[in-house]
């Protein structure tokens, strides 16, 4: 079966801890209210489908004119390296629109990943870490 695409369907919480911890991406997955948040605070939700299974997420918070901050780029372990990472950045821009730059902050093991996918490294980012 071919992996489905949509824009705007928001998975259940419970499907995004699941693929959350099998692709290795740290979020608070055992604070399921908070996962169901995070969620229902963006407004641009991009997911990859196996059938009825979430292989893929792209989370994000855009004003679809300037700028489109990328949350989350997740895939499952078993669909990595298949192009759903690369479909779902490429859905994301897409939806966010030709005059919004899209930005996101990598985890370490990642580095290497999203230059081959076409994303500049920036050194000009500033953060004020989270408190939990």
């Amino acid at each position: 079966m071919p992996i489905a695409y949509h824009a705007g369907r928001t998975p259940a919480a419970e499907q995004i801890i699941e693929l959350y911890e099998s692709a290795g991406l740290e979020r608070p997955t055992l604070d399921q209210p908070r996962i169901a948040r995070m969620y229902a605070n963006s407004n641009l939700i991009v997911s990859a489908w196996d059938g009825p299974r979430l292989v893929g997420v792209a989370r994000a918070l855009t004003d679809f004119c300037f700028c489109c901050y990328l949350a989350d780029l997740a895939v499952h372990a078993a669909y990595q390296h298949q192009g759903i990472g690369k479909k779902l950045l490429a859905l994301t821009k897409e939806k966010a629109g030709p005059g919004s730059s899209l930005v996101l902050r990598a985890a370490p093991e990642a580095l290497a990943y999203y230059p081959k996918l076409g994303l500049e490294t920036m050194a000009d980012g500033f953060l004020i870490r989270r408190e939990h």
